[in-house]
């Protein structure tokens, strides 16, 4: 996986913190700059986290499933894409976002962390070390949260749909390169 394939992932993986940073965004007036320091933080230590845990659990079937190691990678982040796209078009509840409490940051962060598990168990079948691409996904995520947190005035009139559109698209596109190398 070069440089830039693992940028883009690193920005399909940080969409769904984006999201949930500029919900919050929208609506938090206080402590606006410790706010938006805690949760991308918070998301971006879980992105850095999770791919981690993923490359490690998935030694135990990577002797087993080597020879079809890009067909795995090619159905995890085709999986991803799909959920991530299905997910635009999905009719979100209208939700009460008024939680900044310690238990809510961390729950959040682990929920939109939980693709990169499987990217960490695709990076393992790249035949690739972790840390770099680990490091790259937290860092990324940290700075996308950080401006979705920032920009809401911005594209408050942009329906989030498309932007998760796109991330899924990028995952898709990574998937069908694997494949094909």
């Amino acid at each position: 996986m070069s440089f830039i394939e693992i940028i883009i992932l690193s920005i399909a993986l940080a969409i769904d913190a984006m999201l949930v940073c500029f919900s919050y965004g929208l609506i938090i007036d206080k402590n606006k700059l410790l706010n938006s320091v805690i949760m991308s933080l918070s998301f971006g230590f879980f992105q850095f986290l999770m791919p981690v845990i993923g490359w490690h659990v998935s030694e135990i079937f990577y002797s087993k499933l080597y020879l079809y190691s890009n067909l795995v990678v090619f159905l995890i982040f085709t999986f991803l894409g799909i959920k991530f796209i299905k997910n635009a078009f999905e009719k979100k509840k209208s939700e009460n976002i008024n939680c900044i409490s310690f238990f809510c940051v961390m729950g959040l962060a682990f929920a939109t962390s939980v693709d990169a598990l499987g990217a960490g168990i695709s990076i393992k079948f790249m035949n690739m070390e972790i840390l770099y691409p680990s490091i790259t996904i937290g860092i990324i995520t940290l700075i996308i949260s950080l401006f979705g947190f920032w920009i809401t005035e911005i594209f408050k009139k942009m329906p989030s749909k498309y932007v998760e559109i796109a991330g899924g698209l990028l995952l898709i596109f990574l998937a069908v390169k694997t494949l094909i190398q």
